[in-house]
């Protein structure tokens, strides 16, 4: 790891590089504030040793510039100076310096106070990059919300992926291929785009996560990536919220494009992570249980909301639901219950 050292005395500056480089640090040295300044910004170290009264900038001018700059402000700085006034060291821990050494100095606390920043800076290194992994996965995909909660515990979630137990959404567009051969495409462009976002818009509400755009459709997962206890039923909500919502938006869209909005609903386990390429990551939900809210989807019709019998049980006493008995779909060998949603219960 590489340390900048910034000290005008030849002397203190070659002991310091000693020490550094004995215990296998890459060390370089400048001479001034300015030169440190320019240094540390053209090219961060792991860790800044800092004295405070230099020619040009002194210490206090450069770790308030550093501090000051977003590409910059993580590095640790150590000042090590002759000022050994309780005001000094204030002033420069508040000046966001990471610690405080005064001259004379013993050459074993500095090695051991250089080795915990660097410990320190590897975790917090650690934590940046998972916490800009998570943002890049999910700020498209769900609220901001649960981004700035996963952004708070990223521990909340696993991103190589794990088998869980989520809710899988399936929404289409009733009719929408048939329009679609009779409009210009800037204009079937634009309907898709309000639909998607009537669904997106009500999905996020109940903190939903969008997995994915299928054309005229869409596939959503609850319960993934933050832990939901009523997973089944806020995809419910979103559901009835989204065919609540569709009179006054039909009432601004051509009689053409009121469509029905038809769901595809269950509750079962997932293998729930991210997959693809190396520079074209998704996170996505596969297995049987999206497999089957797929099929759920292909039977509604009218803008029906089907689930299956393993969400129901879950969201029994919160809904009003009619069951369909048995129903074959494609892919399954035995047939498997179907509930109709029709409402919410007060």
């Amino acid at each position: 790891m590489r340390v900048l050292v910034a000290e005008d005395n030849a002397d203190s500056r070659q002991l310091l590089e000693d020490i550094l480089r004995v215990k296998g640090y890459t060390v370089s040295c400048v001479v001034d504030g300015q030169a440190a300044l320019t240094a540390a910004m053209a090219d961060p170290p792991d860790l800044l040793i800092l004295d405070i009264n230099m020619p040009v900038l002194n210490g206090f001018e450069v770790c308030t510039r550093l501090k000051e700059n977003a590409s910059t402000a993580q590095i640790p700085i150590l000042m090590l100076t002759a000022l050994a006034d309780i005001d000094n060291r204030i002033k420069g821990l508040g000046l966001g310096a990471d610690d405080y050494i005064t001259k004379p100095f013993s050459p074993r606390e500095l090695v051991a106070r250089v080795d915990a920043r660097m410990r320190q800076k590897v975790d917090s290194d650690q934590l940046r990059a998972t916490q800009e992994r998570i943002q890049r996965t999910f700020e498209q995909f769900v609220p901001p919300t649960v981004v700035q909660q996963l952004l708070d515990n990223p521990d909340q979630v696993r991103l190589g992926g794990s088998l869980q137990t989520v809710t899988v959404v399936f929404a289409d567009l009733e009719g929408f291929t048939p329009v679609a051969e009779q409009v210009d495409p800037e204009h079937l462009l634009d309907m898709l785009n309000r639909y998607q976002e009537l669904l997106v818009q009500h999905i996020h509400h109940e903190e939903g996560t969008i997995d994915k755009f299928l054309g005229d459709g869409l596939m959503a997962l609850f319960n993934a990536p933050l832990h939901q206890p009523d997973h089944a039923l806020r995809a419910i909500r979103a559901a009835v919220r989204i065919h609540k919502a569709l009179p006054e938006f039909y009432s601004s869209v051509d009689p053409a494009f009121r469509l029905h909005v038809n769901f595809g609903i269950t509750t079962g386990e997932a293998v729930v992570g991210r997959v693809g390429a190396v520079n074209r990551m998704n996170y996505t939900a596969i297995g049987d249980t999206v497999n089957l809210a797929s099929r759920l989807e292909d039977l509604s019709n009218g803008g029906q909301i089907l689930i299956s019998e393993s969400t129901y049980t879950q969201v029994s006493e919160h809904v009003i639901a009619n069951n369909l008995g048995h129903k074959s779909v494609k892919g399954r060998e035995m047939p498997v219950v179907v509930y109709e949603v029709v409402g919410l219960k007060a």
